[in-house]
């Protein structure tokens, strides 16, 4: 069995998809229904307490907190918190 080559780099970026990636592809129709009902939805938080949002942010920020591994966007939202705790709109 020919061993294959990954999806993403060492940082996460999803590489260029080639033919030989496609050849084993099935539709996702074709996938077992266990598989299908797992995928087809993520389901409600169980605690829904954060909220959705784009923000812009510098590279240096980035490169800083994604230098933490997993879980580095969790860190900017607990820096955040720090944060407001001594900040306060006058």
């Amino acid at each position: 069995m020919t061993k294959r080559k990954p999806m993403t780099d060492h940082d996460g970026e999803v590489r260029e998809i080639r033919p030989s990636d496609l050849k084993d592809a099935r539709r996702f129709d074709q996938l077992p229904e266990s598989l299908q009902a797992k995928l087809k939805t993520r389901g409600p938080q169980k605690a829904p307490k954060k909220e959705q949002i784009s923000i812009r942010l510098s590279h240096e920020v980035l490169e800083g907190f994604r230098a933490f591994g997993e879980g580095w966007q969790t860190k900017i939202d607990a820096a955040l918190q720090e944060w407001l705790k001594s900040h306060r709109p006058a």
